[in-house]
């Protein structure tokens, strides 16, 4: 749980560019694939880590309307980037503009449930970590380059001319 914005928003920053690491290595050919058809396709993941920032946010009050509720995914990648994109700087700008520092620790209904704004961050955060997990799994399988994230992955230990860790 968060009892700090700025500590909230200097993670948030970091998990996007994650994020968008991710997103960027989506081919247009790839996106699409389904590897099992109890799996969501990359293209799926990516909208549903896109949509949740408009869901979460508005169910937490930080913004006043779902915009992306019921939306399709847009037609291309770098359109779906850049979505996630406005929106996940939304959510930056808004959690600054609504909430304190002393706010974190009110609650909020949320999905059945009373969370502490704090926690709503803290779940934010969490669920896209989750889901790009999801997703470098389902880019290993179709044939798409992983980045490192928290370190290098095995093409970028490749690239260093360094044997991936065993």
């Amino acid at each position: 749980m968060y009892r700090n914005i700025q500590d909230f928003l200097t993670d948030w920053q970091h998990e996007s560019a994650n994020t968008v690491k991710i997103f960027s290595g989506i081919t247009e050919e790839t996106k699409a694939v389904k590897i099992n058809p109890n799996i969501r396709s990359l293209e799926r993941l990516a909208w549903h880590i896109t949509e949740t920032i408009t869901e979460m946010g508005t169910k937490a009050g930080l913004f006043d309307e779902n915009r992306l509720e019921q939306q399709p995914a847009p037609a291309t990648m770098a359109e779906l980037t850049a979505i996630y994109q406005d929106y996940n700087q939304r959510l930056a700008e808004a959690v600054q503009s609504r909430w304190t520092n002393d706010s974190l620790t009110k609650e909020v209904p949320m999905y059945g449930e009373s969370w502490s704004k704090g926690t709503v961050l803290s779940v934010l955060i969490g669920h896209e970590a989750h889901h790009r997990s999801q997703m470098t799994i389902i880019m290993r399988m179709v044939g798409l380059p992983v980045p490192g994230l928290y370190g290098p992955s095995q093409e970028e230990w490749a690239a260093m001319g360094m044997p991936a860790m065993q």
